[in-house]
């Protein structure tokens, strides 16, 4: 299970995704999109994810 928080990177927003990583990478991509105006692809994401899993 991954969770990726918007609060977590710099965005003064509640947004939380969780679950299963194809979900989350779909997700949290849309949700960056469409409400932060930036477009994570989701090689960048996965490379957040990695990050994430490794530093905890």
């Amino acid at each position: 299970m991954i969770k990726l928080k918007c609060i977590d990177y710099g965005f003064e927003c509640d947004f939380v995704s969780e679950g299963e990583i194809e979900s989350v990478l779909e997700e949290f991509g849309r949700h960056t999109n469409e409400e932060h105006g930036i477009d994570y692809s989701k090689e960048v994401l996965m490379q957040i994810i990695l990050r994430k899993t490794t530093h905890t």
